[in-house]
């Protein structure tokens, strides 16, 4: 990136250098870097004539993020309304668990109420299917009807609580590859007790990065994707190196960002910069963490623990080479093929979001939560509907939260833009 941002990330990493313990003391860092905001809105407003001019003073440059942290700093520090109008920030598909099929709720609510052991994160407990189960329509219910039902932070949590009980087990592996290692690492050294298995329901965000950016360049009448935020903590695991076909096949700039308000104020500038250049290329703007190749030791153990299949996204449908599943040597961990679960295909996956939920749509940045009849009305973060409302990362979550006035108005008025 060009100088001037590279003053930016300097100035950024002597500011972060030490991890703010809460939300308060973020606000306050980046109150406290109030002059290089300005600096950088007022870079990006500059660089949006330049684009202007070249494309046609009335065109609008959609960018898109896709991580669920990238979405919640976006929102809750109003950089929407930083921007200029020619500038549409849009979430993508960041949230892991807003896109894991309900069939795969069913499954393990199933076991649940069978007597299996289930060990689950937070918002997948949750999460709700769209057919109930004995009455159970999530892991939630299932506990409440008497089934074990256990939430932990990490598979070593369920492994060694595993270890100490007698009746079968399944740990549900939802995440994205950022998760992948830590799965990979437990199975590969053996950890995993008799008693436990483990259900891989892992996503790919390259192939639904791709998939997005086809499905909104179909579509008449909106702003195809201009640029992308790229995710940080993936990036870590998979290189900058794995968003290089975006640039390379669809000419649109990517920059991998870190997660603070100002990492994504830079990221945005550089697109800007290079859409005013007629560039279009991959960089890191999050150097303090990721490299372009990555971390190849974690790659390595991926690769050998699972293979990429071909997934179901909740509300989407099927994208190619966008899971991952445990290979054939491990089967033994396998809750697929212990409890006879069977895959998802084209032929026999079904629309599972329910009735007028569009959370399948604000996934991939072809609608805004706010155009969900069910947003706010029926669907509350206190009465989830759709599974966009149940993760802290889902799009809907983050905006039913944080989404109007607040800190945004009063950055915005510090900033003189208000």
């Amino acid at each position: 990136m060009e100088a001037w941002l590279g003053v930016g990330v300097a100035v950024m990493d002597i500011g972060y250098r030490e991890a703010p313990s809460n939300i308060e003391m973020l606000v306050n860092l980046f109150r406290s870097n109030l002059p290089l905001v300005r600096t950088l809105v007022s870079k990006i407003r500059s660089l949006t004539l330049e684009v202007g001019k070249r494309y046609g003073g009335d065109s609008r440059f959609r960018i898109m993020d896709f991580c669920g942290t990238h979405e919640w700093t976006i929102t809750h520090f109003g950089i929407r309304s930083l921007m200029p109008p020619a500038i549409e920030l849009v979430a993508g598909p960041g949230c892991p668990v807003c896109v894991t099929p309900s069939y795969f709720i069913e499954e393990v609510v199933k076991l649940a109420l069978d007597g299996v052991t289930v060990y689950t994160y937070g918002d997948v407990y949750r999460l709700r299917a769209i057919r109930s189960v004995k009455g159970a329509y999530s892991l939630s219910d299932a506990r409440a009807l008497g089934a074990s039902v256990k939430i932990v932070t990490t598979i070593l949590d369920a492994i060694r609580d595993a270890r100490g009980g007698r009746g079968n087990a399944v740990f549900v592996g939802i995440g994205f590859e950022t998760v992948a290692p830590g799965y990979a690492q437990a199975i590969d050294r053996e950890l995993i007790p008799d008693n436990l298995r483990f259900l891989s329901l892992v996503k790919l965000t390259p192939p639904a990065m791709l998939y997005s950016i086809g499905v909104l360049r179909e579509r008449s009448g909106e702003p195809p994707v201009a640029g992308i935020i790229a995710p940080g903590h993936v990036s870590t695991v998979i290189g900058a190196k794995a968003w290089a076909p975006v640039s390379e096949n669809y000419g649109i700039p990517v920059v991998v960002s870190g997660f603070e308000p100002i990492d994504v104020l830079i990221s945005i500038a550089e697109i800007m910069r290079q859409l005013a250049k007629g560039e279009a290329k991959t960089v890191i703007e999050y150097t303090r963490a990721v490299t372009w190749h990555g971390d190849l030791k974690a790659q390595k153990l991926i690769a050998k623990i699972f293979e990429a299949v071909d997934d179901a996204w909740r509300g989407i449908g099927f994208i190619s080479k966008s899971g991952l599943r445990l290979r054939d040597s491990y089967s033994r961990y396998d809750a697929f093929r212990e409890y006879g679960i069977r895959e998802l295909t084209p032929e026999n996956w079904k629309y599972d979001l329910p009735p007028g939920c569009r959370c399948g749509e604000v996934i991939i940045g072809r609608a805004k939560p706010t155009q969900c009849p069910l947003f706010m009305r029926s669907c509350t973060p206190s009465t989830p509907i759709g599974p966009c409302m149940v993760s802290i990362e889902g799009t809907c979550s983050i905006w039913a939260r944080l989404g109007a006035g607040g800190l945004a108005d009063e950055i915005a008025r510090e900033l003189g833009l208000s």
